[in-house]
């Protein structure tokens, strides 16, 4: 018997189901599976939710060959939408992605009181670490104040060790929403596991080389060595390294889609109980790293349709280091500014 953080497991569902989703009595809770989820998270959640007097239900599938819309063709698309669309919360507890599906963009869109969490890949560990025991209204103050950094800023820089250097700017587009993810899902829309700030730049001024030196999914998970890609006015132009880079340049160009080379999103991450482990949810949320996608853009950050691709990749740039208006935030990964790093020391970090 796996008693791994069994009690542990308790809390963090109490923490999940009470304080962020707040669900209430006789609502409906459906939880979303597929054959590669983490069965002790779903169960403890399914019972948590049913201690707060919701109804829950959980939906398993197979797991899909690819995530977002490249998983339609195997995902049963008519009646899983059906569920969602007479859903009150959703707990995405899937592996590969439902996030950018077919009956994830109908869902959103045609059920308006639907509270969705993306929690994709969740398992007991990072459940634990990343959810129970984090101070999520400490959590809440401190990103409060790095998204007030982020909307004032325009013109930005990101170095890593690893050797990226890329310049842009942010948008005046009123279309384009940054994204906060203090944890929370107790208003209609979709939301994220804690601790990231993500939004999508002009893409014109997007240039220099960007690095993913953590992990690249899909198509490689954790990474053996970097990948390089060079970027002009928003476009990757060239990709290089070594098999990795190959293999992500083989299935970037596989959709026959030119979107798929452009810059979806940048997001930077702070969550304290993150790690890099190869699980792209829990990767994003590493602390002082910075994180880039690719391909299909959701509603969450362009208003009100987003941005279609055949697919989206996410890829990990460790040990930032951030400038905004010529202001240093992050040094190779630390808070060094002034008006955060006590907020970053309560935290942990």
């Amino acid at each position: 018997m796996d008693t791994l953080y069994e009690y542990e497991l308790g809390r963090a569902s109490d923490v999940l189901c009470r304080d962020l989703f707040r669900l209430k009595p006789g609502e409906t809770c459906v939880i979303t599976a597929d054959t590669e989820s983490d069965w002790r998270v779903v169960n403890a959640l399914a019972r948590a939710a049913f201690s707060c007097g919701a109804k829950p239900m959980v939906v398993t599938t197979a797991s899909p060959l690819g995530v977002g819309r490249d998983a339609d063709a195997m995902l049963p698309v008519d009646a899983l939408t059906a569920v969602l669309k007479e859903t009150d919360a959703w707990m995405e507890l899937n592996n590969q992605w439902l996030t950018y599906s077919t009956p994830y963009e109908t869902a959103l869109r045609e059920n308006r009181r639907l509270r969705h969490k993306c929690l994709v890949g969740l398992n007991a560990d990072m459940f634990v670490r990343c959810i129970g025991r984090v101070d999520h209204a400490l959590l809440g103050e401190f990103l409060d104040r790095i998204l007030e950094l982020t909307v004032k800023a325009k013109k930005w820089r990101f170095t890593t060790p690893a050797g990226e250097d890329i310049v842009f700017e942010n948008s005046t587009d009123k279309n384009r929403v940054y994204g906060a993810s203090r944890g929370y899902a107790d208003v209609p829309g979709s939301h994220f596991l804690s601790g990231q700030i993500g939004w999508t730049p002009e893409w014109e001024t997007i240039n220099g080389t960007i690095v993913f030196d953590g992990s690249l999914v899909p198509p490689c998970g954790l990474l053996r060595e970097p990948v390089h890609l060079e970027i002009k006015r928003g476009e990757v132009v060239d990709i290089h390294g070594g098999k990795e880079a190959r293999d992500f340049e083989t299935w970037l160009d596989s959709f026959d889609d030119p979107r798929m080379r452009i810059i979806a999103h940048v997001c930077w991450g702070f969550n304290p109980g993150a790690k890099l482990s190869g699980d792209i949810l829990e990767d994003e949320r590493i602390w002082g790293a910075t994180e880039w996608g690719l391909g299909n853009i959701g509603s969450v950050l362009i208003e009100p349709d987003g941005i279609p691709a055949a697919s989206h990749t996410d890829g990990i740039s460790l040990n930032t280091s951030a400038w905004l208006d010529g202001e240093q935030v992050l040094g190779r990964g630390k808070v060094v500014h002034k008006e955060i790093v006590e907020l970053a020391r309560q935290l942990g970090k």
